[in-house]
């Protein structure tokens, strides 16, 4: 029977069913009798360029060579595993009710480079991609470039991606084995099958072939700042050891990567931090010396392509906190020559570009919301594609093709799995080319998206986007709640489909999605407005929208959790400091809360170019607002909620001693009884577990914990699958 034709008083009463026993002293009776890990004491003093002595207990945990390290962070483990081993049934439960919705075998729709269809699927039960090919038509024999679960055979981690020659005759294979980001490339023939002898170990930051397909322009990092700072380039059949650098970026504040334009004619160097960057050119078919595009200044940001003709397209902040798009011709590219093609706007934030033959299509933003705007090179003119629902996310896909009048695009919502189309700019006809299978029942018209725009203390409105399920969610102030957010480098969170997250929905929770100052959702100002000396709205708006929830009855003001990973990790640190009776829980995975060591320490990873994200520690201003705010130095006897914090040894982007350091001083801070986990995953870095049900292990192990914290643990073993009763 379909949930949607139940009566409303019986589907309350249904829903109402899943909380009769969700008070927490009732709900820690079940734990186990057990003392957490005690980190030792070993004061180290820090002592700042100002003068300013710190002194850390637990300084020490910051070498992974050492084993009494391990031992305490498999102590940790071990703890979570013991205080949590009631839940383990619950856990595989959740883990197969997610994996459930999964279609095992799946396909992405083909895209067309030249002669060949590109594409990836899956097989039941394989946890990586398969990139695949077929010649001419999709009808043809499928050609298998790379199988993804043969790679990761015996390996307890693989990320990695395909990158064919320009001929399509040979493939570079992408790959990072240990979680830490440093991927070894490897060469296949593909009219044989096997692999040359080739095989470039440590690379990050970019990977693009020369156009006469005999070599490979790629970058290394630093093996202790992780900063990217040398091109190098590989010519096949030649040892590594003789590969030349084609490139290096002496500025320490500064990180490199490598690309090619839309035109494939030109490779594109570019180098930057985060406030600003400069971009060099040279040509792919015969590489010589890098010509730059513009000098770099303070505050300017910059990316150039080329789609033919004698000019490149710059987009750019350049007198344009909103960006605009200008052109400039190949021979005098400087920014005396820039000339624009769409002008910098107030209210129109201009997220991204890509170029057709005869249409420039861009991505732009107004109050949090993508459109995609197409226009006519010939004559100017324009219109829009219209996606009318209240929170969604829309984005330009890979579009290789340059002589098309076709354009792929996705979309989704919180209530709409995600979607691909392909529009045809002329006729203005789309095609709904797939949409993310979603198994068990799934019914999108049983769920409900709101966006609304919460009131900061300052007079800003934040967007908020919401969700639930219509027949398990009554506006009466007693839901449980989850809500998510981020806030820094100008990386903007949108409103987007999740098949784990259905798992929370059919349960009662609300989940919102809190579109901080830090991001970028309302323009170029919104992230100016939370970095750096700002960056505290970032929690305030937070908090803001934390509190907004619970006055409007969306959630029990007892019932609210709350999460964020890596800078989203130092947000749920501060927001832990600053109300942490707001919160029944925190979800903190790869935090980055000892902020002020990090940004002092410049021997640390992807430090010193974040300097104007976060603050110069040597500006003493800079060095007082960081540590003002930095969650582990703020961390105070008194009460803090329920946390799960999570963390990987492998960690390249926030050290895994950041997070259990923080956990070791709460440990001994705390004033009350909540739970505080630590878990450290061995084998994977910053991106959790790889494949695609692996990670959602850690998925369940979370739901479990907040689930487990509401006493809802038992009744919901025997919750009916989605939409049925």
């Amino acid at each position: 029977m379909n949930l949607s034709k139940i009566t409303r008083q019986t589907a309350i009463a249904f829903s109402c069913l899943w909380f009769v026993s969700c008070n927490t002293q009732e709900s820690k009776q079940t734990l186990p009798d057990v003392k957490p890990p005690i980190a030792k004491v070993e004061p180290y003093e820090l002592v700042s360029k100002h003068g300013d002595k710190r002194i850390d207990d637990y300084y020490w945990l910051k070498n992974p060579e050492n084993q009494e390290v391990i031992d305490y962070l498999t102590s940790e483990n071990d703890y979570l595993d013991t205080m949590m081993v009631h839940t383990k049934a619950f856990q595989d439960s959740l883990f197969n009710e997610m994996r459930s919705r999964i279609k095992e075998e799946d396909a992405s729709v083909p895209y067309k480079l030249d002669e060949y269809y590109y594409y990836t699927r899956y097989i039941e039960g394989g946890e990586y991609p398969i990139y695949c090919r077929k010649k001419g038509s999709l009808e043809a024999t499928e050609e298998i470039i790379a199988d993804g679960n043969e790679i990761g055979k015996g390996k307890s981690f693989l990320n990695f991606f395909v990158s064919t020659s320009p001929d399509h005759k040979l493939a570079a294979i992408v790959m990072d084995t240990v979680g830490r980001n440093f991927y070894s490339i490897k060469f296949k023939d593909l009219s044989t099958g096997k692999y040359l002898a080739d095989e470039i170990p440590n690379t990050r930051g970019g990977y693009v072939w020369t156009n006469d397909n005999k070599s490979i322009f790629y970058a290394v990092p630093d093996q202790k700042t992780l900063r990217t700072y040398l091109i190098k380039q590989h010519i096949l059949a030649t040892p590594t050891s003789a590969d030349k650098v084609y490139y290096e970026e002496k500025d320490q504040t500064l990180s490199c990567g490598i690309g090619k334009t839309k035109s494939k004619k030109y490779f594109i160097i570019g180098s930057g931090r985060t406030d600003a960057s400069f971009a060099q050119y040279v040509d792919a078919d015969k590489p010589g010396k890098p010509i730059v595009i513009q000098p770099m200044q303070d505050n300017v940001q910059y990316d150039v392509d080329h789609a033919g003709g004698d000019k490149f397209y710059i987009y750019t902040n350049k007198d344009a906190k909103n960006y605009r798009l200008v052109e400039a011709p190949i021979a005098k590219p400087s920014q005396e020559n820039w000339k624009d093609v769409i002008p910098h706007r107030t209210n129109v934030f201009l997220r991204g570009v890509e170029y057709f033959k005869d249409y420039l299509a861009t991505e732009e933003m107004s109050a949090g919301l993508v459109t995609i705007k197409l226009t006519k090179w010939n004559d100017g003119s324009s219109h829009s594609i219209d996606f009318g629902e209240a929170a969604y996310f829309a984005g330009i896909a890979n579009n290789p093709e340059f002589n098309t009048n076709v354009i792929r695009y996705t979309y989704q919502s919180m209530t709409t799995p995600s979607s691909t189309y392909d529009y045809n700019m002329e006729t203005r006809a789309k095609v709904l080319m797939k949409e993310q299978p979603v198994l068990g029942g799934f019914d999108k018209t049983n769920y409900a998206t709101e966006r609304v725009m919460v009131k900061a203390r300052d007079g800003k409105e934040i967007p908020l986007s919401i969700v639930y399920r219509k027949d398990a969610f009554q506006k009466d102030g007693k839901s449980p709640g989850w809500i998510y957010g981020y806030g820094s480098y100008g990386s903007s969170m949108y409103a987007t489909f999740s098949t784990n997250r259905i798992s929370l929905l059919d349960r009662g929770f609300v989940y919102a999605i809190a579109h901080v100052r830090g991001g970028q959702e309302m323009g170029g100002e919104w992230y100016e407005d939370g970095k750096m000396m700002n960056k505290k709205n970032t929690f305030y708006d937070f908090i803001d929208c934390s509190e907004w929830l619970i006055q409007n009855n969306y959630v029990a003001k007892d019932k609210l959790f709350a999460s964020g990973g890596s800078a989203g990790g130092l947000l749920m640190g501060a927001i832990a400091n600053m109300r942490p009776d707001l919160y029944r829980g925190i979800v903190a995975a790869v935090p980055f809360v000892d902020v002020i060591t990090t940004m002092e320490d410049e021997s640390i990873p992807l430090t010193t170019f974040e300097w104007l994200e976060w603050g110069n520690p040597s500006i003493k201003e800079q060095y007082d607002y960081m540590l003002s705010y930095s969650p582990y130095n703020n961390v105070e006897k008194k009460n803090y909620p329920n946390m799960l914090v999570i963390t990987g040894l492998h960690d390249s982007q926030v050290q895994y001693w950041e997070p259990a350091k923080w956990v070791a001083k709460l440990r001994t801070m705390k004033t009350d009884n909540n739970r505080l986990y630590l878990y450290t995953n061995m084998d994977a870095g910053h991106g959790g577990a790889s494949g695609r049900f692996q990670s959602m292990r850690e998925v369940a192990m979370q739901y479990a914990f907040v689930m487990d914290i509401l006493g809802m643990k038992g009744i919901l073993e025997s919750k009916p699958s989605p939409g049925k009763m």
